[in-house]
């Protein structure tokens, strides 16, 4: 029931991966019967493959996450969590209420030992290959530790999921000296120097693009801040674009000409691409997606929680904690 347009574009997502998947996986959908039953309806070669839990109460995007996830324990939040931690179902994936499902698959599937705060992370396009921004929202204050367990969740996040062998990690701060920053980051730099990650010291906010780092950690607030930013900027190309191609016959068809380049350009750039972030540190496997989430969304949503399953990503991130880490 998460999202702007559910149920609608979360069920025809769910069945769009599942007539992808050769059966790699099953499909839970979770909220009122009724009101599912009636859009599988609408696809009923594939709604056999669909079970349905049912979740009487929803949690607004307006509702505060603290007082709903009390308020309403049988919410589509509540419910889906509580069949992961119950092993019912090995994942969970809402374009729902951020701060809920955060706040959610933390109290319900628990924290990873050696985890102080889970994290969200967002997969941001550069010029070679995408970097892992950490924290995106979930923690405002942070403290040296929490940033040096994002670099760590981070890195086995994209070695396990990206193939990348050791990733490179950067301190997100305001200059690339050691002393530069608040107290907070400069004792993260000293953790992370010490530490066995492949780190390459602190990076500026124009090194993200570049592609100088894989893993970028920040605390959420600056996190947060970036990732908006960046949302906005294939709208406001499109729209430069636009007012390009207006002012002549001959800008118009350079436009024309330049119109397929750039849907490339804009579809790295696209949330949809990537469906959803996991919320790392948790014991088990939780995606939020953007509340706009259209059904390829979530269908990717669903794909990517499928991946980090079969990969034991949240088992790997607490080996290593437990191994190097302590």
């Amino acid at each position: 029931m998460g999202g702007d347009f559910a149920p609608g574009n979360v069920v025809a997502g769910a069945l769009e991966a599942l007539r992808e998947s050769r059966h790699r996986f099953t499909v839970a959908l979770v909220g009122p019967q009724e009101r599912i039953e009636q859009e599988l309806r609408q696809q009923p070669d594939l709604a056999d493959l669909a079970t349905v839990l049912h979740a009487p109460e929803v949690i607004e995007m307006h509702d505060s996450p603290t007082a709903a996830l009390k308020a309403k324990k049988d919410s589509s939040i509540s419910v889906g969590l509580r069949a992961h931690k119950e092993g019912r179902a090995h994942a969970f994936v809402s374009a729902g209420n951020t701060g809920a499902v955060l706040s959610a698959s933390t109290l319900i599937l628990g924290r990873l030992k050696g985890v102080g705060r889970p994290t969200i992370g967002a997969l941001l396009p550069t010029e070679q290959s995408p970097c892992l921004l950490l924290d995106a929202g979930a923690n405002v204050d942070c403290r040296a530790r929490h940033l040096f367990e994002f670099a760590v969740m981070g890195s086995v996040y994209l070695h396990e999921i990206l193939g990348i062998h050791r990733p490179r990690v950067g301190l997100l701060n305001i200059g690339e000296e050691q002393s530069k920053g608040t107290q907070v980051v400069v004792e993260a730099f000293g953790l992370l120097q010490k530490s066995g990650l492949k780190f390459i010291g602190n990076i500026e906010g124009r090194d993200i693009l570049k592609g100088r780092a894989d893993v970028a950690v920040c605390d959420g607030f600056v996190g947060n801040t970036l990732l908006k930013f960046g949302e906005s900027i294939p709208a406001f190309l499109k729209a430069r674009f636009t007012l390009y191609a207006a002012q002549s016959l001959r800008a118009k068809v350079i436009g024309l000409i330049a119109r397929n380049s750039l849907r490339s350009v804009m579809k790295e750039m696209d949330y949809q691409e990537h469906g959803g972030v996991p919320i790392l540190g948790v014991q088990g496997v939780s995606i939020i997606g953007h509340g706009g989430s259209t059904p390829k969304a979530i269908k990717n949503m669903v794909v990517r929680a499928e991946e980090m399953i079969r990969k034991q990503v949240h088992s790997r991130i607490q080996e290593t904690l437990r191994d190097h880490y302590g």
